[in-house]
């Protein structure tokens, strides 16, 4: 079963669409992603409106935020950080 990473998000928020297409594009490490939209739960959004995008890993029972990923970060750049942060976990 891949890892699951959540990505904390809203709307036509160019920083969220850049991470989210950047991991879209990662093939060397396997996940499954979800994409969670503020905008439709009020406590997603009291806790993340100003911190968007906010990606998490998901831990058997709760989430562990990831450090933020630059948004001038390249792909090859978010594999890696993305790789290093599911390694940990395992």
């Amino acid at each position: 079963m891949p890892t699951k990473l959540i990505l904390y998000a809203k709307p036509e928020c160019c920083l969220c669409e850049g991470l989210q297409e950047k991991l879209q594009q990662i093939r060397g490490v396997e996940f499954e992603l979800e994409v969670r939209d503020i905008t439709t739960n009020s406590q997603w959004f009291d806790r993340y409106q100003y911190e968007i995008p906010v990606l998490c890993l998901w831990q058997i029972d709760r989430e562990l935020e990831l450090p933020r990923i630059s948004p001038r970060s390249t792909v090859a750049q978010v594999e890696s950080s993305i790789g290093s942060y599911i390694g940990r976990s395992s």
